[in-house]
């Protein structure tokens, strides 16, 4: 029998459905992104626009949600400029890069973003399952209890192009190891397809692995409106001072456009241009006149025009200050030096808000200190990983049942199983695979085969059993339907935990070997079709005995028998192809 890794490594699945429709749309959510000069999608024609992709473009996945690969390339949601979709940004320096290709830094590079609208964290607005982050490719990861994480992931060079989520932090400021729960988790991967480390996820359509892979170098969680955004975007831009850590220098977009990279920008309408909206002084960067670069963003405007600083922590839950949390790049100024919140030193992990009234220094207060995310911060002999992105959810990006709660972490929970560990709640997906089908080497009782299903009948063709709903015995909503028998006839539904090679029965091939049970029969009418379910698991307890029970981890194969007097071989009746199916809790 298939297992069910064989099913979905062979890629025969007949379908995948869900208990709800992927709820991206309805909780006004959209995973958006940019990549740094180094990747290997710039210059690369976007799937939307055939317009060639710049590092200060804001990307979306072609299909507009995360999926399984193999994936197109991302589509251009924001122009860096004046390009395809339409006016975005505004930056100048967008017509001069467009069409270099990754591996040349050029003026454009967008190094943080976000809309202005993020959710609140703070009393009362708890962060629960709702940080949503990314890393660097030099990111190593601290060893976290899920799978997958960054430490996973940075092993087999895929995590640089993944996002991943906290595991309930609870609410700022949390210095290191302080957290409710430690460590993340993979939500989103670059491409889609199984890593090197065996997990297998939802993707964008970025090109894992080391440079000249992708680095997914900004997000941010876009309420679709088919407009540019209504508050704009808020982003900044990357500065020219030397990575220590790779020895090259960064691009030198804020310079190009008359800014420098701890400033945070904001283009309020289509085309810009971007005016400075919180200096980096006011943030507490480049005091000591040497440069620190802003690497990650979360804007949460309050309304009042300008921007008005935290000046304790969370004081932007009573509307008066503008939340603004951000980390900053390695090789910055600060990095090392002490935050204004715990005094401790700040790394390019952590997560910083604005300086903090009688802290402990002048400089950023460390909100989440790295550790909690699972990042390696302040351990004496080895590199910090850099927090490269950053964005709150709104609500989970992948959440198939539709409960609220992030798919992965369903799953690392135990809540849900994931059987196939394609990150999908086994609830969510019909586990069935279509086989004995009548090829010509099946040995078709008198010639008569049919490829796309059973052995052709009467009506010229074959008989076609598909599956549909899902194979969760709580669901229950798993459809059996046979299709293009002959019209009016009696036929059955036939299951069994057996199965061999396929054998002439009647006019057709015969799969299923005993113990085989028959299901009430039907007649075929009009349309030459018939279904069986949903109910199949209630209904088996009640047709059979316990060795016929559907229940959860029971494989069981189906293939429907008919009446067909005037078949071509005048056998009187034929079956369909099987469908082997996998039930989940």
């Amino acid at each position: 029998m298939f297992t069910p890794r064989q099913i979905l490594r062979a890629g025969l699945l007949v379908g995948v459905s869900s208990l709800t429709t992927n709820l991206l749309s309805a909780q006004n959510q959209q995973v958006t992104f940019s990549v740094d000069w180094m990747s290997f999608t710039i210059g690369n024609l976007d799937t939307a626009n055939a317009f060639p992709i710049t590092e200060g473009d804001i990307l979306r996945p072609a299909a507009g949600v995360p999926m399984f690969g193999p994936l197109a390339l991302p589509s251009i949601e924001i122009s860096a400029g004046f390009g395809p979709p339409g006016p975005g940004l505004g930056l100048a320096g967008h017509l001069p890069c467009v069409g270099h290709f990754g591996g040349t830094p050029c003026i454009v590079e967008v190094d943080a973003f976000s809309y202005g609208d993020e959710k609140l964290t703070g009393p009362g607005s708890p962060l629960k399952h709702s940080l949503a982050f990314s890393v660097d490719r030099q990111a190593l990861g601290l060893f976290s209890s899920a799978f997958p994480d960054v430490m996973s992931e940075a092993a087999v060079f895929d995590a640089a192009a993944d996002v991943f989520i906290d595991l309930n932090l609870g609410v700022g400021p949390i210095g290191p190891f302080a957290a409710t729960a430690l460590g993340n988790i993979g939500v989103v991967d670059g491409n889609g397809m199984t890593s090197g480390s065996g997990a297998l996820y939802k993707g964008v359509g970025l090109v894992d692995g080391p440079a000249p892979a992708d680095n997914m170098d900004a997000l941010g969680m876009l309420t679709p409106t088919g407009i540019f955004p209504v508050l704009g975007v808020f982003f900044s831009l990357d500065d020219a001072f030397l990575d220590p850590q790779t020895g090259i220098f960064n691009s030198g977009s804020a310079q190009a456009h008359g800014f420098v990279g701890a400033d945070v920008l904001h283009s309020a309408g289509p085309g810009g241009p971007p005016v400075l909206y919180a200096p980096a002084n006011a943030l507490g960067l480049n005091l000591t006149g040497a440069l620190d670069d802003l690497d990650a963003l979360i804007v949460r405007e309050n309304g009042t025009p300008g921007f008005q600083p935290s000046l304790i922590p969370n004081d932007w839950m009573g509307g008066a200050t503008d939340m603004v949390l951000f980390s900053v790049r390695r090789g910055s100024s600060l990095i090392g030096s002490p935050d204004s919140i715990f005094g401790i030193p700040i790394t390019e992990g952590d997560i910083l808000t604005t300086p903090m009234v009688g802290g402990a220094s002048n400089l950023p207060g460390i909100y989440i200190a790295a550790e909690n995310l699972g990042l390696i911060a302040r351990i004496i002999g080895m590199p910090n990983d850099d927090l490269d992105a950053l964005s709150i959810l709104r609500a989970p990006i992948n959440d198939c049942n539709g409960n609220g709660v992030e798919d992965a972490i369903d799953i690392f929970t135990s809540f849900s199983l994931d059987t196939n560990s394609n990150g999908v709640p086994d609830e969510c997906e019909l586990l069935a695979v279509a086989f004995c089908h009548c090829g010509p080497t099946s040995l078709p009782p008198c010639g008569n085969f049919f490829a796309p299903g059973g052995c052709q009948n009467s009506t010229g063709a074959g008989a076609i059993l598909s599956a549909s709903g899902t194979t969760s015995v709580t669901a229950d909503n798993l459809l059996l339907t046979t299709t293009g028998m002959p019209i009016n006839k009696v036929g059955m539904l036939l299951m069994s935990k057996t199965v061999a090679g396929g054998v002439p029965f009647r006019d057709g091939i015969l799969c299923l070997r005993p113990q085989i049970f028959r299901w009430p029969a039907k007649n075929s009418g009009a349309s030459g079709s018939f279904t069986y379910g949903p109910g199949l698991v209630g209904q088996s307890f009640g047709n059979f005995g316990p060795n016929g029970w559907i229940l959860s981890g029971s494989i069981w194969n189906f293939q429907s028998w008919y009446r067909d007097p005037f078949g071509p071989c005048v056998q009187g009746s034929n079956v369909s192809n099987a469908i082997q199916a996998t039930f989940t809790p």
